[in-house]
């Protein structure tokens, strides 16, 4: 079992910056890919950015640019950086990891983290 836990969301104004941190804890071999989730009212969480293992990257079209997604392998911790924020950013941020145990990769999932941006 893999516990993620999430912090750093808030409510910024149009323009400003943010950055959410997980942290992931408990059994496991290996962590594979770490990446970041968003969710409003009505939609389906879609992927905002994520990185593998052998630190590829990959962003959604809409944050390429603003957004930006590190890694801390030592601390099995993830980062996500937000800047120029828009009012459409505002979702519900939840941590994704992908990680081994006994051989089964699972996927597990933080409780999320509000940002709310202001225009």
């Amino acid at each position: 079992q893999v516990q993620l836990v999430e912090s750093g969301g808030g409510l910024v104004q149009s323009g400003g910056s943010l950055r959410l941190s997980c942290v992931a804890s408990g059994t496991y071999s290996t962590i594979n890919a770490m990446g970041w989730y968003r969710q409003t009212p009505g939609k389906q969480r879609e992927l905002v950015a994520r990185v593998t293992d052998l630190g590829f990257t990959n962003y959604a079209d809409s944050v390429k640019g603003r957004f930006t997604i590190s890694r801390d392998y030592a601390k099995n911790s993830v980062s996500l950086r937000m800047n120029s924020l828009k009012p459409e950013d505002t979702a519900v941020y939840y941590c994704n990891v992908d990680a081994d145990s006994s051989g089964t990769i699972k996927t597990y999932w933080g409780q999320g983290t509000q940002v709310n941006v202001s225009s």
